[in-house]
């Protein structure tokens, strides 16, 4: 979304004036229920270096677009022309009534699902409220340059955020406040209107490191290091092959992302609920049997995952995850009969972690 004017065929306003505005800009923020809103340099400094050394070590994986688009995530100017700063935004996600995730992920019949991914597809609901805030700027000065991002583009989301002052790049890599935690979403405004910038927040982790030592599959290779190709996030939500055989039995009942690292987090004893209705629970997928998603069918798959971020991942992968988490489940007759009824299924990428997960309960029986 852009807007059609621009600094130079509008006057400049004096500094005052733009810290009015931007003060103002975090006002409007918190009535559309962003938890906190800053504003940055699009200078990332060492960040670019950081991530072409990451990816020249392949810890990307099978995102090749990170690869392809690194340039533009660079340079905040060069994703959107005459951008000189960016106005950043969190909202919270937790959903309120969520069953808790350690009874979840403790209960092997169960189906884990990254607390994000409960609701409605959240790049919807934070870019809309996003355009909003950048609408209500409009009505205030008039036509100026922006554009909104919600993990929609190569943005570097956290370092901006980071350089906004909404909090420091904890060492799992997520962005970290002392008064939120880290259950929350990141939203962008690239604008032409130089406001004035708030200064980084100090990092506040310490000497602690049990994001990196709850990993189950020991994906945080260093303080704020990951090694994507290890995160169950990637294997189950970005990678489109098989699950490496090496990893599956690490993955338990996580079908769809991984919070372990979040849930952790002593900062998170003050993450906020949300009180938003998009990111409420829907369709029991909060604390939903393993057995009983394995049994939708593509089309129950696609009407009731409508409008979810799940979605995106397709059925296959779908059914591929909850095979492995089948065959992590303690061994019944009810999990058995289920993957046998799919033993045959048509996708060749089913039919291997069905077989995989089959082979686990006969060396149990």
């Amino acid at each position: 979304m852009s807007g059609a004017g621009s600094e130079s065929t509008r006057q400049a306003p004096d500094g005052a004036a733009l810290a009015r505005l931007a003060a103002s800009i975090k006002a409007w923020g918190r009535e559309l229920d962003f938890g906190a809103v800053g504003i940055a340099d699009v200078d990332l400094g060492e960040a670019p270096q950081r991530l072409r050394d990451w990816l020249d070590r392949g810890f990307h994986g099978g995102m090749d677009y990170m690869a392809r688009h690194a340039r533009l995530r660079a340079s905040p100017a060069a994703l959107h022309p005459g951008t000189v700063r960016v106005i950043a935004a969190r909202m919270d996600y937790l959903p309120r009534a969520a069953a808790g995730s350690e009874a979840v992920l403790e209960d092997g019949e169960r189906a884990f699902v990254a607390r994000y991914a409960l609701g409605r597809d959240y790049h919807k609901v934070v870019r809309a409220r996003l355009a909003r805030l950048a609408d209500r700027i409009g009505e205030a000065i008039g036509p100026y340059g922006h554009r909104v991002f919600c993990d929609s583009a190569p943005v570097m989301e956290v370092e901006l955020a980071a350089r906004a002052g909404l909090g420091w790049r904890g060492k799992h890599t997520l962005l970290l406040a002392r008064e939120a935690g880290s259950y929350f979403f990141l939203g962008e405004i690239f604008t032409d209107l130089p406001l004035p910038v708030d200064a980084p927040v100090e990092a506040h982790c310490g000497t602690c490191t049990r994001c990196i030592e709850i990993c189950p599959t020991q994906a945080i290779v260093a303080p704020q290091l990951l090694d994507a190709r290890r995160c169950i996030s990637y294997l189950t939500i970005e990678l489109h092959g098989p699950i490496p055989v090496e990893l599956r039995a690490l993955v338990g009942n996580r079908v769809y992302g991984c919070d372990d690292c979040q849930l952790v987090c002593p900062w998170n004893k003050y993450a906020r609920p949300s009180e938003e209705p998009d990111f409420a629970v829907r369709n029991g997928l909060d604390a939903a049997r393993l057995v009983d998603l394995f049994a939708w069918t593509r089309e129950e798959f696609e009407a009731r995952l409508q409008g979810s971020a799940i979605r995106r991942i397709g059925y296959e992968r779908w059914l591929r995850n909850l095979a492995v988490g089948l065959g992590n489940a303690p061994t019944s007759s009810e999990v058995v009969a289920a993957l046998r009824a799919r033993a045959e299924d048509g996708s060749p990428l089913v039919r291997e972690h069905v077989a995989w997960a089959l082979a686990r309960h006969a060396r149990e029986q």
